[in-house]
């Protein structure tokens, strides 16, 4: 199992930093423009049961994944879990917690490749990397929506 963690300081408030991860199009706003994602549908909202399904195209193959959310506290953190997807197990945990005024707002994900030890010896680098990319941008966005107000 591989673990990769994001963390940044936000200067809103936990309610704004959360309403802005409701939005019904909060996907599109978050997916890096480098990153070919095919949003399928989004049902429900942050809560237990809502999923997400979408296609990503690792080079010219697309690969379905299908998230389900499985923990809920509003304000706090919600979670998703791979359901269909290119990874042997995948789970998501979106915390917020409030530091001074501001917001702590930090991505935690546990997965595993495909062919266990050895795919993530040799492959699981590539990937972090990937995930440093993608939230870094998630979280710049995040940051400049929310401290607009």
């Amino acid at each position: 199992m591989l673990h990769f963690r994001y963390s940044t300081l936000i200067n809103a408030p936990v309610e704004v930093v959360w309403k802005f991860h409701e939005r019904s199009d909060i996907l599109q706003i978050l997916t890096p423009p480098w990153q070919p994602v095919q949003i399928i549908r989004r049902q429900g909202g942050l809560e237990i049961g809502a999923i997400s399904e979408f296609i990503i195209w690792l080079g010219p193959i697309p690969v379905k994944w299908v998230a389900v959310h499985t923990e809920y506290e509003k304000y706090s953190l919600f979670s998703d879990e791979q359901k269909e997807g290119p990874m042997a197990s995948w789970t998501h945990r979106h915390q917020f917690s409030e530091e001074d005024g501001q917001t702590r707002l930090t991505d935690a994900i546990a997965f595993s490749l495909p062919g266990d030890w050895l795919a993530e010896s040799f492959l699981g680098w590539w990937v972090d990397s990937r995930l440093e990319d993608m939230f870094r941008y998630r979280h710049d966005v995040t940051k400049r929506e929310c401290e607009k107000s």
